[in-house]
């Protein structure tokens, strides 16, 4: 993170707004960025068992000991604790929002289930 939390606590309540912005800004596209790059790394994974002879078995141990898909498999890995420090950033700029009582409410965060409406009352 570029400032510190007192930083955070002392910027305007549109200052703040917009660094929770460009902070979540930042974390979707890694986030993105990632799962393209997961999603691919499974597609080269799929690609290579069926283009490889021989049974399950070897079509399994084929893809596990492919060079090339353990350094591709080590970048994503690579990938998540950045993403993770991102969320971390969001999170706390959130709090801050929250504990400030800035006005309006925070967007739903797209990785979270939607809450469902309560029971409407009966009279």
């Amino acid at each position: 993170m570029t400032m510190s939390t007192e930083q955070l606590w002392s910027l305007p309540e549109t200052a703040l707004v917009g660094a929770y912005a460009e902070a979540r800004r930042r974390y979707i596209e890694k986030k993105f960025e990632r799962d393209t790059q997961r999603a691919r790394l499974e597609w080269m994974r799929a690609k290579l068992f069926v283009n490889t002879s021989g049974g399950v078995t070897e079509r399994r141990m084929a893809v596990d000991v492919s060079e090339e898909l353990a350094r591709k498999g080590q970048e994503v890995r690579e990938m998540t604790p950045d993403l993770d420090m991102l969320k971390i950033d969001v999170d706390m700029i959130e709090t801050m929002i929250r504990l400030r009582g800035a006005h309006g409410a925070l967007p739903l965060h797209a990785d979270e289930p939607a809450e469902s409406p309560a029971e409407p009352e009966v009279e």
